[in-house]
């Protein structure tokens, strides 16, 4: 294998395929970067059985790529990485010489790294499922944000630790939830389909990083994978078996108390008051009535904070309710909206938050017993 191709895509391909690569890889060969060399182009993948990123870089002119022979090769990626990034030349060359040992070079400058048999590396099925569906890229990246901070960490409930996406005709439902809260997204799709799959929240943000700016993307989903695929890219990731919980049981359908204020005015009173914690736990707490609508924290270890929600608007009788100051902030981020709605049912039941001119969105957050 000999080819030439210039640094500065070589590196991005690098980049973008070693997003899948885990320090904890379960085989040897997964550790490493398997660059294939065709008679027109190179692929590159990488892969921790998880997540299987694959791109291509086409040889359209010889200034981006010259391929002189055709082969394979697996190199470490923290090496292959930290060479390229190195090398002060525009055109790298990289060649094998004998078995795996592989050169790269680049104006002075020159490397012989130990590679892996390309043989040894486990065969990865790239086909593209038949049902998909294309969807653009600042629209799945908003899914992805609005929904997968929502996830369990915990592995104990493992649909838990994914978002799951269900689809009936042209309306998708996007849910991520830790039992403790929950983050919805409905949007529209342009194909009638059916399916109902979960994708771990930890793949679904390496997909987020590698997307640029409104761009088509194709989703292709069967019941053991889905596939992101942009131009030049196929992000591949297993789905999570088991069932996702039935969640129109969870979100309340007629509300008692109403609360309207700005996103910001009340993202920076619970950002002011979140110091305040016990036993790690920034507990947050309002008091709600049509006169004042004031937000609190306290604790026996630090202290107290008060605060009064001068533009807030609230409808409904007197009412307390404490919360889990992280969650509310988090789901306040992911809707980045001016004017919001929380919409309550009573001090120990769920509440729901969502933009006032958009219902597409909803958070859902379960409160805690209020202190005294």
């Amino acid at each position: 294998m000999y080819f030439k191709v210039s640094k500065s895509v070589f590196y991005n391909a690098l980049s973008t395929v070693s997003r899948a690569i885990s320090s904890f890889s379960p085989l040897p060969a997964f550790s490493g970067i398997k660059i294939e060399a065709k008679l027109d182009h190179l692929v590159l993948t990488g892969s921790d059985s998880d997540i299987s990123i694959q791109t291509t870089i086409h040889s359209d002119n010889e200034e981006t790529l010259q391929i002189n022979d055709t082969g394979s090769i697996v190199i470490e990626a923290k090496y292959i990485l930290e060479i390229v990034r190195k090398i002060d030349s525009d055109e790298l060359e990289l060649e094998i010489l004998d078995g795996t040992q592989t050169k790269i070079s680049g104006k002075t400058a020159e490397f012989k790294i130990n590679g892996m048999n390309s043989m040894d590396y486990p065969m990865i099925d790239f086909i593209r499922p038949t049902n998909n569906f294309t969807i653009n890229s600042d629209i799945l990246k908003e899914i992805i944000l609005q929904t997968s901070f929502a996830t369990s960490t915990s592995e104990t409930r493992p649909a838990l630790t994914g978002v799951n996406f269900f689809c009936e005709g042209h309306s998708m439902r996007c849910v991520g939830t830790d039992s403790y809260r929950l983050a919805k997204k409905v949007v529209e799709i342009e194909k009638e389909l059916t399916f109902n799959i979960t994708i771990p929240s930890r793949n679904l943000n390496e997909v987020s990083k590698t997307l640029e700016a409104d761009e088509e993307i194709t989703v292709a989903i069967s019941d053991k994978k889905a596939q992101f695929i942009l131009k030049n890219t196929i992000i591949q990731t297993r789905l999570i078996d088991g069932v996702f919980p039935d969640i129109s049981r969870l979100i309340p359908l007629a509300f008692d108390y109403e609360l309207e204020i700005d996103t910001a005015e009340i993202l920076g009173a619970i950002d002011r008051a979140s110091f305040i914690k016990s036993d790690g736990v920034s507990v947050i707490k309002l008091s709600l009535d049509e006169k004042a609508c004031i937000l609190s924290s306290r604790s026996q270890e630090v202290g107290s904070s008060t605060e009064n929600l001068s533009n807030a608007v609230f409808k409904g009788e007197h009412l307390d309710i404490s919360f889990n100051g992280r969650y509310v902030f988090e789901a306040l981020k992911a809707i980045r909206q001016g004017k919001i709605r929380f919409s309550f049912c009573g001090e120990m039941k769920p509440f729901v938050i969502q933009p006032i001119e958009d219902d597409s969105i909803l958070q859902l957050v379960l409160p805690v017993r209020t202190y005294a």
